[in-house]
C-alpha cells in the first residue's frame, strides 16, 4: 500500500517535492490556501519566465554567499543544466539570453505549469507509468497539528480538515507578495515545535531614500512629482556586497515615490539591507554615463558653454537629461553643480545614501527562514522527524536572474528524496 505524503505549498517547490515522491510510488497530497497552483509562479512568467541562469559553477553557487556551502549538494544534483532538461521533458524548450539568463522560448509560464500539472494528476512520470496520481486541495490553510503532534489541521471552506500523513514536506514560501500566499504564517507554529528559524528579512527589494535636505524625507517634493516611475538607464552602482566587498554592476532602476527599485538595485539588496541594519543607513554610487570615462566627461563640463543653460549643455554634449538631471539637482549644491571639475567627479559617482528597505510584503524574496543547521542532510527537521523542508522557507537568498527558483527546485527535490528515503528506512 503507497505510504500517504502531504506537501504544503503549491509552489515550485513543493510541486516538484510531489514529483519525486509521486515517481517513488507515494499517495502525494498537495495542500495549498490559494485558489489555485503556482500563483507566485505564473506572476514570475508576467515579464518571461527566468527558469535559471547559464553561468558556470562556482559562479553560480556564489550567487548564494553565506549559504553556498548548504546548498550547493542540492545544487549539484539539480542545478541549471538539470532545470533545462526537466522542462524539455514537460515538452517546453528554453533558451539562454544576452545576459545569460535562461527563459521558455515563448517567454511564458502558463504552458510549463499546465504540462507539469497534467503529468502530476495523470500519474506518470516519463517510463514511470501507474504512479499514484497528486490529489490536490486548494483552498486549505495549514494551521499546525492537532494535540497528537502528528496529525495536520487545515481549514477550508467547510470547517476544519485533519489528515494524517506518513511524512510531510512544508514548501511555504517566506513572507513576501502575501496576497499570492507567502504570508509567513508557519513562523510561530514551527518555532512552537523547536525549530530553528532565523527572522524573516526583504531581498531583492527597494529602498527609501535618507532625507535630501533639512526639513525634507526622503525625495524632495519635486523630484517625486516629475520623476517617480521612471527608468534610470544606462546607470552602473558600486556598492558593497553583505561582506563588505565593493562590486560595480551596469544595468537600469527605478525612482519611486520614496526612494529606488528594480533589477539592478536588488543585486545590491543583501549588503545593503544588512549595512543599514548594522549602521543606520547605506551608501551606493551611481555612475549616470556609465558609456564615458571621467576624462571624457571632465572634457565636456569645462567646455564653455556661453549663453546655454548647464542643463540644455548636458544635454547636447552628453546626452544627460531628464532623471539623471534631476538626480544630480536633487543631490548636489548649486556650487556643486557650478564646478565642471566637481560636477564630472559626480556625474561619474554620486553617491546616494539609502535609509530603509522597502517593507517585506513588497520584496521579490526573503532572507531567514529554517536553518539549515536545524535540518539534517535530507532537509528533514531535526526537532520533528518526518518533517521536510523546502524552498524559500529555508534560509538562504540569493539575487534574482533565475538563481531563486533553481533553488526552489533544488530543495524541493532535494526535501522529496529526502522523505522516500526516510520512509523506506523504516
Amino acid at each position: 500500500m503507497p505510504r500517504t505524503i502531504a506537501v504544503v505549498g503549491a509552489g515550485p517547490a513543493g510541486l516538484m517535492a510531489a514529483a519525486v515522491l509521486q515517481s517513488r510510488g507515494a499517495q502525494v497530497h498537495v495542500f495549498d490556501a490559494m485558489p489555485s497552483v503556482g500563483r507566485k509562479f505564473l506572476l514570475a512568467g508576467i515579464g518571461g519566465l527566468n527558469l535559471t541562469h547559464s553561468e558556470a559553477m562556482p559562479g553560480f553557487l556564489a550567487r548564494y554567499a553565506q549559504r553556498a556551502a548548504a546548498l550547493q549538494p542540492h545544487v549539484d544534483a539539480f542545478g541549471p543544466d538539470a532545470v533545462r532538461a526537466w522542462a524539455l521533458a514537460l515538452g517546453v524548450k528554453t533558451f539562454v539570453g544576452s545576459s545569460g539568463r535562461v527563459f521558455p522560448t515563448d517567454l511564458k509560464a502558463a504552458p510549463l505549469l499546465r504540462a507539469w500539472l497534467h503529468r502530476l494528476r495523470a500519474g506518470s512520470h516519463d517510463d514511470r507509468d501507474g504512479k499514484p496520481p497528486v490529489q490536490f486541495h486548494m483552498r486549505h490553510r495549514w494551521l499546525g497539528w492537532a494535540d497528537d503532534g502528528a496529525t495536520l489541521r487545515f481549514e477550508h471552506a467547510a470547517g476544519e480538515l485533519s489528515f494524517a500523513a506518513d511524512a510531510t514536506v512544508l514548501a511555504l514560501g517566506g513572507a513576501s507578495w502575501s496576497r499570492l500566499g507567502s504570508d509567513g504564517a508557519w513562523l510561530p507554529l514551527l518555532a512552537a515545535r523547536g525549530v530553528d528559524i532565523a527572522p524573516l528579512r526583504a531581498s531583492n527589494c527597494g529602498f527609501d531614500v535618507a532625507p535630501t535636505g533639512a526639513g525634507r524625507g526622503g525625495w524632495s517634493d519635486h523630484l517625486r512629482s516629475r520623476f517617480a516611475g521612471e527608468p534610470v538607464k544606462p546607470v552602473a552602482i558600486t556598492a558593497a556586497d553583505s561582506q563588505g566587498v565593493a562590486h560595480r554592476q551596469q544595468g537600469e532602476f527605478v525612482v519611486t515615490d520614496t526612494g529606488i527599485e528594480g533589477s539592478l538595485v536588488y543585486a545590491f539588496s543583501a549588503g545593503l539591507r544588512d549595512a543599514i541594519a548594522a549602521q543606520g543607513q547605506a551608501t551606493l554610487t551611481l555612475d549616470l554615463l556609465p558609456q564615458h570615462t571621467l576624462e571624457q566627461v571632465r572634457a565636456e563640463t569645462r567646455r564653455p558653454r556661453g549663453t546655454r543653460s548647464l542643463s540644455t549643455h548636458l544635454k547636447s554634449r552628453l546626452h544627460l537629461q531628464g532623471v539623471k538631471m534631476g538626480l544630480l539637482h536633487e543631490l548636489l549644491s548649486p556650487a556643486q553643480m557650478n564646478d565642471p571639475d566637481v560636477l564630472a567627479g559626480f556625474i561619474k559617482a554620486l553617491p546616494l545614501v539609502v535609509s530603509a528597505p522597502r517593507p517585506l510584503d513588497e520584496a521579490i524574496s526573503t532572507a531567514g527562514g529554517v536553518r539549515f543547521e536545524a535540518l539534517d542532510p535530507n532537509l528533514m527537521t531535526t526537532a520533528v522527524p518526518g518533517l521536510f523542508v523546502a524552498g524559500e522557507m529555508l534560509d538562504w537568498e540569493a539575487p534574482t536572474g533565475g538563481y531563486l527558483l533553481t533553488a526552489c527546485l533544488a530543495t524541493g527535490r532535494a526535501a522529496g528524496e529526502g522523505a522516500a528515503a526516510w520512509l523506506a528506512a523504516r
